[in-house]
């Protein structure tokens, strides 16, 4: 027998080689999911000192249409939070729509009028962890649509008095939204695992006492 060209005898010994069998993606991490009193919920952050230095807001790029479809996170927000549906034209244009500010108990149908609100502002995430990051993880803080909590649509007015502020110096200044802000702010701390300084965890501690039936649930960010 002739053999071919470049092969010789001893690789003809060698076991034929199959074709190499597809990558196979890893697993999604499993969602880790928290569902406790609110005081419970507050005792399991950890307990930092807040430094701010180095940070920018540019460190956190947000408004990213993650999924291509056309509307970035800011018009996701809008679109998921109306109380009356928008129609969506050219460029994610909303028209037609109807929302409601919960921190000031607010309705508007113009939605040039909202601001959309980092539930935990940029900087106070920064002071609470966020430094520890890379950009990705970042972004996908600033841009967290895989909670209703993180991003909630709320008149400009409210978001600019509230600006990076936390707990300890501003709340909320309609009564009826206290208990719902207490636990929008907590869930997003530990769905983040963002610690808390002791002057807004003193904070927290007493709104809770008024919403003993104030419960968070939420799943844990990757």
């Amino acid at each position: 027998m002739t053999l071919a060209r470049g092969l010789t005898a001893a690789a003809l010994t060698l076991p034929l080689l199959t074709a190499a069998a597809p990558a196979v993606a890893e697993p999604a991490p499993a969602r880790q999911a928290v569902d406790l009193p609110v005081v419970q919920a507050i005792e399991t952050l950890p307990l930092e000192k807040e430094n701010r230095a180095g940070y920018k807001r540019t460190k956190f790029k947000h408004w990213v249409d993650a999924d291509k479809d056309g509307c970035n996170t800011r018009q996701e927000v809008l679109i998921e939070e109306a109380t009356q549906e928008p129609e969506v034209g050219p460029r994610c244009s909303l028209t037609g729509g109807q929302w409601l500010s919960y921190y000031d108990a607010k309705t508007t149908d113009n939605p040039r009028s909202l601001d959309i609100d980092h539930m935990v502002p940029l900087a106070e995430a920064w002071d609470s962890g966020a430094s520890q990051w890379d950009a990705k993880k970042r972004e996908r803080y600033a841009n967290d649509l895989g909670s209703a909590r993180s991003l909630v649509a709320v008149t400009a007015r409210e978001n600019r008095q509230k600006a990076d502020r936390d707990p300890a110096d501003w709340w909320v200044p309609a009564a009826s939204a206290s208990c719902r802000y207490l636990s929008d702010w907590v869930a997003t701390k530990v769905r983040w695992h963002l610690a808390l300084d002791q002057a807004e965890k003193n904070a927290l501690g007493e709104r809770a006492a008024a919403c003993p039936n104030t419960r968070v649930k939420t799943d844990i960010a990757h």
